[in-house]
């Protein structure tokens, strides 16, 4: 309690930075751009001074109920004026003196210290927690689909889920660079199983005349339906001799792959780091 006080008392600028720190968490674990107050609030997160208010407010309560632990009871304690006042019944509280740790006895300051840390990385484990259920949404692919025709195609990017990113390369087997990248897309696809990586040839698309060999390599990437993505000629963006961390380096840049799922296992060092 004694350090979400220290906290209240700061300026907006002071809790900027803070807040800044939020808002990332917040595109990492809904994995998209957008104003983060809508974020925040999809995921039922409080901004930074409204949870430091609603932190006091909570322990307040507490304290009031007197379920809290022994160093805190210490830390606030009942108003007593002076004088009678018609304010007396009111049951409030004095404010915590601001002590700097010498002031505190020993105990105290571990308590507080290790209060914080543990709410750090509680709060962090949970954060963890949200973002691998975030990522791990919807069905799981794992290849390179070989779409046959332009119905195909166009029932690929309608029927897949709305959060689902979908890569259809399309290309020529006697254009330069064709292959190499469905080598690549091929490596990609088992990195990313929950990005739906395709390939059609430009003959099956129905729209063979818009799909020139001056055009391929071309690369088109959807998400909810809409294209966020249109590469042609993507061996230009890329060196002559290009491998799958160049084209997965080239997608990260345009925001337009996931972040790499978390291993659902962990050793019993790292539990015991985030408990």
């Amino acid at each position: 309690m004694h350090s979400h006080h220290l906290k209240l008392n700061l300026s907006k600028s002071d809790l900027l930075p803070l807040q800044l720190i939020q808002n990332s968490a917040a595109h990492l674990v809904l994995t998209r751009f957008a104003h983060a107050t809508p974020l925040l609030r999809s995921l039922h997160w409080l901004p930074i001074p409204a949870r430091i208010q609603f932190k006091i407010l909570t322990l307040t309560y507490h304290h009031l109920k007197q379920t809290v632990l022994s160093y805190l009871q210490t830390l606030v304690s009942p108003y007593i004026p002076s004088r009678p006042l018609r304010s007396s019944g009111a049951r409030r509280l004095t404010l915590p003196p601001l002590h700097s740790p010498s002031s505190m006895s020993v105990q105290e300051y571990e308590l507080i210290q290790d209060e914080d840390e543990s709410c750090l990385r509680k709060y962090r484990k949970q954060c963890m927690q949200e973002m691998h259920q975030r990522l791990s949404f919807g069905p799981k692919f794992g290849c390179l689909y070989e779409l046959e025709s332009g119905e195909q195609f166009l029932e690929t990017i309608e029927r897949e889920h709305r959060l689902t990113f979908v890569v259809v390369h399309i290309y020529d087997d006697e254009v330069k660079g064709c292959d190499a990248l469905n080598n690549c897309l091929t490596c990609l696809a088992a990195e990313y199983p929950s990005v739906k990586f395709c390939k059609i040839k430009a003959c099956n698309t129905g729209a063979g005349d818009r799909f020139s060999d001056s055009v391929l390599p071309t690369m088109l990437v959807y998400k909810g339906g809409e294209l966020v993505g249109n590469f042609l000629c993507i061996t230009k963006h890329l060196n002559e001799e290009f491998f799958a961390v160049d084209v997965e380096a080239f997608l990260n840049e345009y925001g337009l792959l996931p972040e790499k799922e978390f291993g659902a296992c962990q050793n019993e060092e790292e539990e015991a780091d985030v408990e």
